[in-house]
């Protein structure tokens, strides 16, 4: 049978099972990515595996979300990932470098690899023709140790591209229409492979935007073939060697199809507070606007600064918005330069922030209360942005300068049929810079292997949770809804995230978007539970979403339906997910219900359990772990089941 492209992929790093949908699969992984939010932990749980010597092809550790230094602790742990790359074999890209994405797509992605990062946007390789997957950091430390990744063989949804991008219409635009279409469930276990004779017109930065924000859909990773676009992206880096031609075979039939007619697209925005909530921008025009950001992984690429500052060039921006560009990379903020953008964008007011993802982690540029902030971010979770209240839309560079410019919510078509603007269509160097003096290599075995560890009081250890009782009696603490994110679970910021090498003072911060009082009720409860309903844990793939709550004492989750990666991060830690056999179930509890589980232990033999509360109301509940998953939950997690087993 013809393949789809991400068949072979797979087919190319099977090492074991059956890749049929939804049967577990094992997968040789080529190379790892770490950043700095989550990368304390992988570290730390690379010393517990007792890790020698990074056992893949290339594993880079980044530093990119937490660069404000407000006090010691990023500063700290900015030391302790650098001495632990030293350690254990990876590179290390130093603070300011670049984003992760964009970066490592710059000098290190390569058509037909697979890569693992322990961060939800690592799907973003897939515009180089790679099989990146985003997963827990408990996962890359296995797969930085040689492990392979298990995972349910996903779906392939084939997404064929006809047309060309109309003017003012970019890639931002193509993948808010998939989620207008889809919702940011539409595409839970299933690879999202693009193909058709639309992509001609898409660079492999055009790709990176649309394969960045697969994760917003849910998908396990989004795929495009490596082309003569893809060929030209990598000449232009110095890199034409790595280049490997890459595409669907003819015939090849994928399990779910849409198709895009990019011709018709136009401009977008997603209105507060989910990626999904998609209209045209014509639709809201007027709205008025407090904040412009530009930058991020969603929008990493240099035409996307590029066209921002052609449209500003000469103009100033309204008085009433701050302007903000969040460089994505060095090397792209050094190119911006030297084409002259850079000015541009100061001439007209903007504020220019060092490399790294900034406001789209919360890490800075939180907004005013009650005021609109359009970024070109991949995310606009209640919250996220540091302000409470907030109001982020998501757009693309177009419509956020056509904002910028003048204080309301404008159609870029709009704008420029009054400014009389050419199409925005920037000359670019047909090469790119190249500096790699912020890339740490990793030094010779015998010298990584006297590299000591440098720990600052803000890091704590490896909490050792006990393994799963066979009887549980748990109130349950929080009954919540759809589509609650890590976010809401463990928040980002700059409040929070500089205590994520502290586990106990980051569990301070556990639910309390949703609820302030949930870590002092949490403390006071012991062993509890919370139930929700779809897509459960949606968002960054950060451990700590996990790992928190644990540490306060939840044992079990009952939801409709999981996020792919949150789910398996609570089994990682040894959080029991469970789901209603019947949805509507989720109706007949409330905050303070008491749901009795039996026969724990005997969680191997058997998918169904039934609890009951009080009254002796029964709830029928079911897992879909694998058997590997329910080991790790009845030890107490995969670190515990490693360390009782003796290796």
């Amino acid at each position: 049978m013809p393949r789809t492209l991400t068949r072979q992929l797979i087919d190319e790093h099977l090492v074991s099972g059956d890749p049929v949908p939804g049967r577990e699969i094992g997968l040789r992984i080529d190379q790892t990515l770490t950043q700095d939010a989550t990368g304390t932990l992988v570290m730390q749980e690379l010393e517990a595996l007792g890790l020698d010597r990074a056992r893949t092809e290339v594993s880079v550790q980044y530093v990119d979300h937490n660069l404000l230094q407000a006090d010691e602790r990023n500063a700290e742990d900015h030391e302790f990932l650098r001495t632990a790359a030293r350690r254990f074999g990876l590179w290390f890209s130093k603070p300011g470098n670049g984003v992760s994405h964009p970066t490592h797509m710059q000098r290190f992605g390569r058509p037909g690899t697979t890569m693992v990062g322990s961060d939800s946007h690592t799907c973003a390789a897939g515009s180089l023709g790679m099989l990146a997957i985003g997963v827990g950091g408990l996962e890359v430390a296995f797969a930085i140790a040689g492990e392979p990744l298990r995972i349910r063989m996903p779906q392939v949804w084939g997404v064929r591209l006809t047309g060309e991008l109309p003017p003012w219409v970019s890639a931002k635009d193509v993948i808010l229409e998939m989620l207008r279409r889809h919702g940011v469930s539409g595409g839970l276990n299933r690879v999202i492979e693009y193909h058709g004779p639309g992509l001609a017109g898409l660079s492999a930065m055009d790709r990176h935007v649309i394969a960045n924000m697969g994760a917003e859909l849910g998908a396990t990773t989004s795929v495009f073939p490596a082309d003569e676009r893809v060929e030209e992206f990598l000449r232009a880096e110095g890199r034409a060697g790595d280049h490997r031609p890459l595409a669907a075979e003819e015939g090849a039939e994928y399990d779910v199809t849409d198709e895009i007619d990019l011709s018709t697209l136009e401009p977008l925005i997603a209105k507060p507070s989910s990626p999904d909530n998609v209209v045209p921008v014509r639709e809201v025009a007027g709205e008025p606007v407090g904040q412009v950001v530009i930058g991020s992984s969603a929008n990493p690429g240099l035409r996307d600064f590029a066209v921002a500052a052609q449209m500003v060039r000469g103009r100033q921006t309204n008085d009433a918005v701050s302007f903000d560009v969040n460089p994505s990379s060095r090397e792209i903020f050094s190119d911006l330069t030297r084409m002259g953008a850079t000015f541009d964008l100061i001439a007209a007011g903007a504020r220019i922030h060092q490399a790294g993802c900034m406001g789209c982690i919360g890490m800075g540029q939180a907004p005013a209360s009650g005021h609109n902030s359009l970024r070109t971010f991949p995310r606009n979770f209640p919250g996220r942005s540091g302000t409470p209240e907030d109001a982020v839309w998501l757009c693309s560079p177009e419509t956020a300068a056509a904002a910028a410019l003048t204080g309301v919510v404008t159609d870029p078509r709009d704008l420029a049929e009054k400014l009389g603007l050419a199409d925005a269509a920037p000359d670019l160097p047909a090469e790119a810079s190249v500096n790699t003096d912020m890339l740490v290599a990793p030094p010779p075995v015998e010298q990584a292997r006297q590299q000591e560890l440098v720990r600052g009081p803000n890091i704590s250890g490896l909490p050792d949770f006990p393994p799963l009782p066979d009887t549980l009696d748990l109130p349950v603490l929080l009954r919540m809804g759809d589509n609650v994110s890590t976010d809401e679970i463990s928040p980002a910021g700059a409040k929070a995230l500089p205590f994520r090498s502290n586990v106990p003072q980051l569990a301070e911060f556990t639910f309390t978007r949703i609820d302030a009082d949930y870590p002092e009720r949490a403390r006071g409860t012991g062993p509890h539970a919370v139930v929700a309903g779809d897509n459960y844990g949606q968002g960054s793939s950060r451990e700590h979403a996990a790992i928190t709550p644990r540490h306060l004492g939840l044992a079990v989750v009952v939801a409709r339906s999981y996020a792919r990666i949150h789910w398996q991060n609570l089994a990682n830690f040894g959080i029991l997910a469970l789901e209603f056999t019947d949805p509507a179930d989720l109706d007949r509890i409330t905050d303070g219900t008491v749901l009795h589980l039996r026969d724990l232990r005997g969680l191997p033999d058997t998918e169904e359990i039934t609890a009951t509360d009080d009254d002796g109301a029964e709830f029928r509940l079911r897992h879909s772990l694998s058997p590997g998953q329910v080991e790790a939950v009845l030890a107490g997690g995969r670190i515990p089941l490693l360390a009782r087993s003796g290796g």
